[in-house]
């Protein structure tokens, strides 16, 4: 039988907490805490498409995403001095910029754009799946701010989307992977989900020993039922915010 920290549970989230309204000048913001890893997620609201996007009608919402030095075990150093981003840091920054834009309908939103910016402040496993969960957050709030000020005729917000880890080890799938668990895990996956049920990503890789179809679906129902929890907490965030406007 696998043993968890704080005697967590297989399928258990990590203790949850999502903080709205703590960057003054955002259009939205939200800090996401999922056990000891935490994530500032600020939505920026711009005037204006990317190039290949002017004059078509349509908005764009895409992700910034960035670890700070001592956000890990030992100090690392920032990109900026690098003069360029990590594989890593892109990587991830795709993946939250995607899985934001398959909750919205980009046509509501007119020609401009939503920049989701991620910083990690503190990380202990499953810092991807943090930011798309707690950017969602920033995104509608920054949404309701465009609703406030007249910008937008129909809310864009289509849906909710949310990712969690899970890991393989010892033959039982562990959900919400801190960082100990993610790095003996023998397979580990990110699944990004939108309220519909309909999957926007499974990244799973296969570290110590190949899974099976079987294995798959174990892990995605795994998901499923704990981003339904993240969904919850989202809902909860969103209309704490709302209700403290008016």
């Amino acid at each position: 039988m696998v043993s968890r920290r704080h005697g967590r549970g297989l399928e258990e989230l990590r203790a949850l907490t999502i903080e709205t309204g703590v960057l003054r000048h955002a259009e939205g913001s939200a800090l996401i805490s999922m056990g000891d890893t935490r994530v500032l997620c600020a939505a920026s609201v711009e005037p204006g498409v990317p190039r290949w996007l002017r004059g078509s009608g349509s908005g764009w919402v895409t992700a910034e995403y960035g670890m700070l030095p001592r956000a890990t075990h030992t100090r690392g150093r920032r990109e900026a001095r690098e003069g360029r981003q990590s594989g890593r840091s892109q990587e991830i920054q795709r993946l939250i910029g995607r899985s934001l834009r398959a909750a919205l309908d980009l046509d509501r939103l007119g020609e401009q754009t939503i920049t989701v910016d991620c910083d990690v402040i503190q990380a202990d496993g499953g810092t991807r799946c943090a930011a798309v969960t707690g950017g969602w957050v920033a995104l509608a709030l920054a949404v309701d701010w465009l609703d406030r000020g007249g910008a937008i005729a129909a809310t864009p917000l289509t849906t909710q989307v949310a990712a969690i880890s899970v890991g393989l080890s010892g033959g039982m799938a562990l959900l919400d992977l801190d960082y100990d668990e993610d790095s003996s895990a023998e397979t580990d996956f990110n699944v990004v989900q939108l309220g519909t049920g309909k999957l926007v990503e499974v990244q799973g890789t296969a570290e110590r020993a190949p899974f099976s179809r079987g294995d798959l679906d174990r892990v995605v129902a795994v998901a499923s039922a704990g981003i339904a929890e993240l969904f919850e907490a989202q809902r909860e965030a969103v209309g704490a915010e709302r209700a403290a406007r008016r």
